[in-house]
């Protein structure tokens, strides 16, 4: 290993003695089967330990890219390396595509469903409730396959793994017909607005976020993404909404950021995955000088939670680059943070200093503890452990899908013995 493998960030650097980059699922099972250490590493867009490992790093990144239709099944069978990005283009030009994308098409399949990641929308589940099999290589080498509906039935618990049951060298996610997506921005938008009109907002387009620099004003942005054949409810291009204004030309999410790097505006139709995405294919949204948090509460505490966020407003502003929050529909996948129910997501791109982010990240966990946040898996946090294990009702049975998938724990690290110790 010529140099220490780090995250997308820079704030990590791996402690693995090595890095491999299979060809073959074959060599990635040798690999896996003769190492007493493994981890597999996906695009490294996460921003804590979660991927780090004393032994083996595995990247998957090198296996044959496969992205295959399955139409009479309404699937794509897409190797675990593979970027959404890059899945998109393939499956549009097929006539086809996911339900809903991450703000990053930057990011790998596998390393994503297995964090919970998600996009935006109401009705919109985040990315892992679309697997229905995935396939991955376990402690001893063996290439197993989940199905939804087949026995075991482990793949609610799988699906959002941690990368502690094994690599994923394979998934077969869930498709439909292609449609077009209309994009729009306002700006100008008050805190009070936000949380007076919270339900319009959101449930205005088939996908919405609003990002804000939590400075109490008007420093509030919605970006808008309706579908082409289904109209905004409100907003949809109006040249005034909620007493903000529709943004005159393109912008980028963070500001001071070039808009080059963002997905297209104003209202031009385009394919759904030039649109739902915040940043485009072709371009590195940044240069990794950020930390990013995110906490995770049930849609029906979205005011309280947004308000205690906003008593902290004099803590987060110096630190913060732009925060973001985004609606999701509950699923059933054991690790999901919106697990059995609709979920809001408050996330927050800090400044790249630890030691100044780290308090005021603190302090929102704890202002946000009583409405039972749920920690993004890949992203800055400090909740203690028994907290963590208060919020997941499937915990246990998680605990027990780990024993029995990596019982000599080959895959636990210190992040997976500190929030999974094996019982």
């Amino acid at each position: 290993m010529a140099a220490q493998p780090m995250n997308w960030a820079r704030n990590v650097e791996f402690g693995a003695a090595e890095l491999r980059l299979p060809s073959s699922v074959e060599e990635l099972q040798e690999i896996v089967a003769g190492s007493a250490r493994v981890r597999a590493l996906g695009s490294a867009h996460s921003f804590n330990r979660i991927a780090d490992t004393s032994g083996t790093l595995v990247s998957a990144t090198s296996l044959p890219p496969t992205v295959e239709v399955v139409a009479d099944r309404s699937v794509v069978r897409v190797a675990g390396g593979v970027r959404y990005g890059d899945l998109a283009q393939q499956l549009y030009e097929e006539g086809y595509a996911v339900r809903n994308l991450a703000s990053l098409p930057h990011i790998s399949v596998a390393g994503s469903c297995a964090t919970a990641t998600h996009g935006s929308g109401d009705a919109n589940q985040n990315l892992p409730a679309s697997v229905r099999a995935l396939e991955l290589v376990t402690a001893s080498g063996e290439l197993a396959r989940l199905e939804a509906g087949s026995a075991p039935a482990d793949l609610a618990g799988a699906v959002v793994g941690l990368g502690g049951l094994g690599v994923v060298t394979a998934m077969e996610l869930e498709i439909i017909p292609a449609f077009e997506v209309q994009q729009y921005v306002y700006e100008g938008i008050s805190a009070a607005a936000v949380t007076g009109s919270f339900e319009e907002i959101f449930g205005s387009a088939y996908s919405v976020s609003v990002f804000t620099d939590w400075g109490g004003g008007t420093g509030n942005r919605i970006w808008q993404k309706a579908r082409a054949d289904t109209p905004a409810a409100a907003g949809g291009g109006a040249r005034e909404w909620l007493g903000g204004r529709l943004a005159e030309g393109p912008l980028n999410p963070v500001p001071g950021m070039s808009p080059e790097n963002a997905t297209e505006q104003g209202g031009t139709p385009g394919p759904w995955h030039e649109r739902l995405p915040h940043f485009r294919l072709a371009f590195t949204p940044s240069n990794g000088e950020e930390l990013q948090s995110e906490y995770l509460i049930g849609r029906d505490a979205a005011i309280g939670a947004f308000e205690a966020i906003t008593a902290l407003r004099d803590q987060i502003v110096p630190v913060l680059q732009i925060g973001e929050i985004r609606t999701m529909a509950a699923d059933d996948l054991w690790l999901s943070m919106a697990y059995q129910r609709d979920t809001v997501g408050f996330h927050f791109t800090w400044i790249k200093d630890e030691a100044r982010v780290a308090p005021v990240a603190a302090a929102v966990e704890a202002a946000l503890a009583p409405f039972g946040a749920r920690p993004h898996w890949g992203k800055v946090f400090s909740t203690a452990p028994e907290v963590v294990r208060g919020l997941y009702p499937k915990y246990e049975e998680f605990v027990g899908l780990l024993g029995r998938y990596d019982p000599e724990g080959k895959f636990r690290n210190e992040f997976m013995d500190r929030y999974f110790p094996a019982s």
